[in-house]
């Protein structure tokens, strides 16, 4: 599936021709440099290697600072490859959100937000004491009874708890492209993406 990088803006809404408010996130999508292109002689599949925003060379290895002197651009906070381009494409080429076409479907993919130590209400939807179920009748939002009896006398895997929440991969599938502004590289899409203001997403059509 081809694409590109972006840099999640935030959420705001539109109007559409029936005068429906719809909620949508900006995206600033690209443009993204071509740092490599993967070959079917080479690498055994073929690909292209897209790198999105410009870091600072003090922050880069000498590494990447050579991987991207032979695209012949800056160092890149964010590589990622992607399969699938109808075109060909060479080293330091730019691709720019006019990949992107008004009203079709993308999926987009990021890291969500960090919610930190939660307890199973919140994390798992548990309904606490109101409900008196998973074996509680006084504790408002305690988990309950999480064990058997003396056989297995040990708690199974996988057993909803409290515990870390948030911070994971998530993709959203089939978000509508509602506007392609080409000029500010920003791409507006129907709906939420996963992450925080200023994330990196990936975008796939």
């Amino acid at each position: 599936m081809s694409g590109l990088i972006g840099k999640k803006i935030g959420m705001t809404s539109i109007f559409d021709e029936n005068g429906k408010n719809i909620p949508c996130t900006v995206i600033e999508a690209g443009p993204c440099i071509v740092t490599q292109v993967r070959t079917e002689e080479v690498d055994g599949y073929k690909a292209v290697q897209l790198g999105f925003d410009d870091a600072t060379e003090k922050s880069a290895t000498k590494a990447d600072q050579g991987h991207a002197k032979k695209a012949g651009t800056s160092v890149k906070r964010k590589i990622v490859e992607f399969k699938g381009f109808d075109k060909e494409y060479k080293l330091g080429d730019a691709i720019t959100v006019e990949h992107f076409i008004e009203g079709e479907f993308v999926d987009i993919s990021g890291i969500s937000k960090g919610k930190g130590f939660q307890g199973v209400v919140k994390r798992h939807g548990f309904g606490g004491v109101g409900q008196a179920t998973h074996g509680q009748h006084n504790r408002l939002r305690a988990p309950g009874s999480v064990g058997a009896a003396s056989y297995p006398a040990r708690v199974f895997k996988g057993i909803r708890m409290a515990g870390r929440m948030g911070g994971d991969s998530v993709k959203v599938e089939n978000l509508r492209v509602l506007k392609v502004v080409a000029d500010k590289n920003l791409l507006v899409v129907k709906g939420c993406v996963p992450g925080h203001k200023n994330s990196y997403v990936i975008i796939r059509k």
